[in-house]
């Protein structure tokens, strides 16, 4: 049973490449579906507030802002690239990156009642060189 060349060949079909998007695409503020409109008083007003929930003010921050790297209490669903466009809406700096943490709350105990604290997300955001944040200024 000797196989002959005349056999079924696999018919190659076309290669379409996909447009490849690199991160630092996503990070830019041309993408569509920003939604960022300045009110009358120059304040921009966005989505970027329920992202952003407030800055940590903490002696570990402190000391990071001293690296360029400022520490956000950001929103449980919220993404590394939410957290970039809101930083950069709020604030007005270019970030260079951004990690997450997760944290999950302490069970607490007050006598005979068992708690627990809410869990929560950190954002350590890492900025241009050149851009500067005040929030631990006069802490």
């Amino acid at each position: 049973m000797a196989t002959s060349s005349t056999e079924k060949n696999p018919v190659k079909k076309p290669v379409v490449k996909k447009e490849e998007k690199s991160m630092k695409d996503l990070y830019s503020d041309s993408t569509p579906g920003a939604k960022v409109s300045k009110a009358k008083d120059g304040v921009k007003s966005s989505s970027a507030y329920r992202v952003l929930v407030k800055p940590m003010i903490t002696e570990k921050a402190a000391h990071l802002g001293t690296e360029n790297k400022y520490v956000f209490m950001v929103s449980l669903d919220s993404n590394k690239i939410e957290v970039a466009k809101a930083v950069a809406a709020v604030y007005g700096v270019k970030v260079d990156k951004v990690n997450l943490i997760r944290c999950e709350g302490k069970t607490v105990v007050r006598g005979r009642i068992k708690g627990k604290r809410k869990d929560f997300k950190k954002a350590i955001v890492t900025l241009a060189k050149g851009n500067s944040i005040s929030i631990y200024e006069g802490v």
